[in-house]
C-alpha cells in the first residue's frame, strides 16, 4: 500500500487536478448558467465527500480530506476566453495519463483501481446532477455529456 509520503507535492496536485479536470469536462462539454451552477456544486460535493466516502483509502485520504480550494472557487475565475470544450477535455485526458503514470509506480493495483474509479464517479455524477435544456429539466445526461464519458472511461482503462 502506497502512502502519503511517497508522493511529491506537485504528484499530488496532478492527481487533485485530474479529478477536477475530469469534472470540469462534463460541465463545459454543454452547459446553461443553471445546470452549470448545479453541475459544479456536484463536483464540489463529490471532492469534499471523499474522504469520507473512501475512508480505507490511504491516496484519497491524502488527496482530498484537507483539500481547501473548491471547484466553485475555481469557477468563480473568469475563464480565458480561447478555452473550448475540446480543450478541456483534452487536458483532462492528459492529467489522468500523468495522474495514471505517477500511480503505476508508486501505488498498488487495488488503489489504482480505486483512484480510476472515483474520477469516473466524479465525472459521471456531474453529468446526472442536471438536465438539457435551458432550466436543465430534460435528459439527465445529454449526448454530448454521454460521449465525454465515455472518452473519460476509455483513458481512464475502465
Amino acid at each position: 500500500m502506497a502512502t502519503p509520503a511517497n508522493y511529491s507535492e506537485t504528484e499530488l496536485n496532478t492527481l487533485r487536478q485530474a479529478v477536477i479536470m475530469s469534472g470540469h469536462a462534463v460541465v463545459f462539454c454543454e452547459f446553461t448558467v443553471i445546470s452549470m451552477g448545479i453541475e459544479i456544486a456536484a463536483l464540489g460535493k463529490e471532492i469534499t465527500g471523499a474522504a469520507q466516502n473512501y475512508p480505507d483509502s490511504v491516496l484519497i485520504q491524502k488527496l482530498f480530506a484537507n483539500y481547501t480550494e473548491t471547484p466553485e472557487d475555481s469557477a468563480k475565475q473568469d475563464p480565458p476566453t480561447d478555452i473550448t470544450s475540446e480543450k478541456i477535455l483534452e487536458s483532462a485526458k492528459e492529467l489522468i495519463r500523468k495522474a495514471l503514470a505517477i500511480l503505476s509506480e508508486k501505488a498498488s493495483p487495488e488503489e489504482i483501481q480505486e483512484y480510476k474509479q472515483f474520477i469516473y464517479t466524479c465525472a459521471d455524477r456531474v453529468a446526472n446532477a442536471a438536465g438539457e435544456g435551458l432550466f436543465g429539466t430534460g435528459e439527465k445526461v445529454s449526448k454530448k455529456e454521454a460521449a465525454t464519458l465515455r472518452e473519460l472511461k476509455a483513458t481512464l482503462g475502465l
